[in-house]
């Protein structure tokens, strides 16, 4: 992978930035030299990942279905490139808050897409979804990017039509074949697999779970033990983004489209092994299988089909699922155990290898 000095002195625009995923790209983004602007809501969890790093750059805090602010944000400090991420990221709380949900996912789109488009210094817009934008059919292939949309629950519903918002402001107002004449702007969408990493606390996700059960000396119990799972990495997930953001940049409208970012089949895992990875190399982590099913429907079997970013983009993850997980696993303990924070050395690890 190239050295992604495009993003240097670049003002780039991330929504979410204090969210695991963004928290880490914040970080990333501050690294290559550019001017990072985070718009975001406080961190939901304490810790978290952004508190304790903490990013450089301008941080502002708003809700992304705040319309009005987010305009005057675009518009005070005039972005080049903006990564989308800001979202409800959760399946479970999804069914607790539909509406909310589908405000934030879906009209939080509509709205940075909006923002953007009456903005002429956005040359680059990046927002990014989830592998569960697909209408799963629970089958053994993988998906790709022209498979249909859809979603069985309301976060996943919510994906899908962030999709479908991205592909008609782009067809409508940053239409590829108009590129250079009407406009500047080009805009893809990014579906990422399970991301784990050092730095999540979110509620009601494995990583974190296995996490606070071993702070707390507890059993966890496991509800979906046989489900299949992408895992990556999220220096993975987010290289894929970056370098996508620098295709766009440089003004090729190949790559102002749809793509998947995730691992290899080999490093799809079931639910059961990734805990018995984890297991391994902490063994105070202890796990016990649900024997009733769950309650709310999530999907067993989600693979995404990545040729087009491998082909295109020449994208391909560096870190398997083993990597992937002793790194969760080495700084989670670290900071629990020495209260150090191996984010910038991790970063450095993966850009080094």
């Amino acid at each position: 992978m190239n050295n992604l000095d495009t993003y240097h002195g670049k003002k780039v625009l991330i929504t979410g930035h204090t969210g695991f995923k963004g928290s880490w790209l914040t970080l990333w983004l501050g690294n290559l030299g550019a001017e990072v602007i985070g718009y975001s809501l406080p961190p939901e969890t304490t810790p978290s990942h952004f508190d304790l790093i903490p990013p450089k750059g301008v941080s502002i805090m708003g809700d992304i279905r705040d319309r009005k602010k987010l305009q005057k944000v675009i518009a005070d400090h005039r972005p080049e490139v903006v990564f989308h991420l800001a979202a409800q990221p959760l399946v479970r709380r999804s069914y607790l808050e539909p509406a909310e949900t589908f405000e934030t996912n879906v009209m939080g789109t509509v709205n940075i897409l909006d923002a953007c488009r009456q903005n002429e210094s956005v040359k680059a817009i990046l927002v990014i979804t989830s592998d569960k934008c697909y209408e799963n059919r629970e089958w053994v292939w993988s998906y790709r990017e022209n498979d249909p949309m859809g979603g069985y629950d309301p976060y996943s519903a919510s994906k899908g039509a962030a999709e479908l918002v991205t592909a008609a402001y782009r067809r409508s107002f940053f239409n590829n074949e108009d590129y250079g004449k009407t406009h500047e702007t080009l805009v893809a969408t990014c579906r990422a697999g399970n991301v784990i990493g050092g730095g999540d606390w979110s509620e009601d996700r494995l990583i974190p779970d296995i996490v606070r059960a071993i702070q707390k000396g507890e059993t966890l119990q496991i509800r979906s033990p046989e489900a299949t799972r992408p895992w990556q990495h999220v220096l993975d997930a987010l290289s894929g983004y970056l370098l996508l953001g620098q295709k766009l940049l440089e003004g090729n409208t190949t790559y102002a489209d749809a793509w998947n970012f995730g691992p290899s089949d080999t490093d799809t895992l079931r639910v059961r092994e990734l805990c018995a990875r984890f297991e391994a190399l902490w063994p105070t982590a202890r796990f016990e299988w649900a024997e009733e099913p769950p309650t709310l429907h999530e999907a067993s079997t989600l693979k995404l089909d990545c040729s087009k970013a491998h082909t295109l983009l020449q994208w391909h993850g560096k870190w398997s699922a083993d990597q992937t997980i002793e790194k969760t696993v080495e700084w989670y303990r670290h900071y629990i155990e020495n209260k150090e924070i191996l984010s910038q050395t991790q970063l450095e690890q993966w850009r080094n290898q």
